[in-house]
């Protein structure tokens, strides 16, 4: 990076993109020697202020309810950095133009808290607090802090590139009925994720615990389309989405038999498959649309297949 870039990026940076998640002292050392105005002269000057400025800003966000830091960035989602908290995870939106999609979060994490059954509310985020923060830049983004109550948590998608041939069918089983736990727990609250792909996904290996994360793409109104796709996963959704029809609880279901049917690969057997295949017809009506009695047929066909439930350990 020469003095003409640094000046640049200082101008159009907030502090958060600055200085959040790596070696702050470390940067700000390196962009300070590269447009002091005793090395670049007059044009510094304005640069090194500025820089100055976003330096004493950096690291905090101030609510209502606290303060939350930005030093660590631990994720990088669809929408959104995480910033590692005290309380869990700051989520906050990069581009102002998806706050509406935050707001869809809270709003569905809101819903179930108040409406889902307690027994099933830690398969998903719980929502710590919910504001709009103007950043040094005058934009105003939306952010999220939630909290989960399993650790040690992988997505799926981590899970599938450590299993690139197939996971087994016995340890996708028991992924597969906690997801359709998490969706039954939210389709009786009256919210669709919209959203089922493998980054969504996290499990618990040691205590197969299963989080359904990221529900900014989700649907708590009646006969409201799903706002946005998830970047890269056109294919992955049924048709009622592409057509911007009304999504329902067998979207979800749809979604997740793709998923899992994807996890296993070759490994699944014929009466999976099938299972699956029936979860994914091009029709609506024609599949199922409740999470709880597919979970009691996908038992019935487990047994079938393998006989009692028994506890699996699964390593990555």
């Amino acid at each position: 990076m020469n003095t003409d870039d640094a000046i640049a990026l200082i101008e159009r940076a907030t502090a958060e993109e600055l200085f959040g998640g790596g070696d702050a002292h470390r940067r700000y050392r390196t962009l300070a020697k590269l447009v002091h105005p005793d090395a670049a002269g007059p044009r510094g000057t304005k640069a090194f202020a500025r820089l100055s400025e976003l330096w004493r800003n950096r690291g905090a966000i101030r609510t209502a309810r606290g303060t939350y830091a930005t030093d660590v960035l631990d994720h990088r989602g669809d929408l959104a950095n995480l910033y590692r908290v005290p309380e869990g995870h700051l989520k906050l939106v990069r581009d102002p133009s998806c706050n509406d999609l935050m707001a869809r979060e809270a709003a569905a994490l809101r819903r179930m808290a108040e409406h889902g059954d307690p027994r099933y509310l830690p398969y998903v985020p719980r929502l710590v607090d919910s504001f709009r923060h103007r950043d040094e830049a005058g934009r105003t983004r939306r952010a999220n802090v939630i909290a989960t109550s399993a650790s040690r948590l992988h997505s799926l998608q981590e899970v599938h590139a450590k299993r690139p041939h197939g996971v087994d069918p016995r340890d996708a089983a028991w992924m597969w009925r906690r997801l359709l736990v998490a969706l039954g727990l939210a389709h009786r609250a009256g919210v669709v994720h919209g959203a089922i792909v493998a980054q969504h996904v996290l499990i618990e290996p040691d205590e197969h615990g299963v989080v359904l994360i990221d529900w900014c793409y989700s649907v708590s109104q009646p006969d409201e389309p799903i706002a946005a796709l998830v970047p890269g996963h056109r294919d992955d959704y049924p048709p009622e989405v592409l057509s911007r029809g009304t999504p329902g609880a067998y979207t979800d279901i749809y979604m997740a038999a793709g998923l899992m049917s994807g996890l296993m690969g070759d490994r699944a057997p014929k009466a999976l498959r099938r299972f699956a295949d029936g979860c994914r017809l091009p029709s609506p009506r024609r599949r199922p649309d409740d999470a709880w009695s597919l979970l009691g047929e996908f038992d019935e066909l487990l047994h079938r297949l393998y006989g009692p439930r028994k506890f699996r350990p699964f390593v990555l």
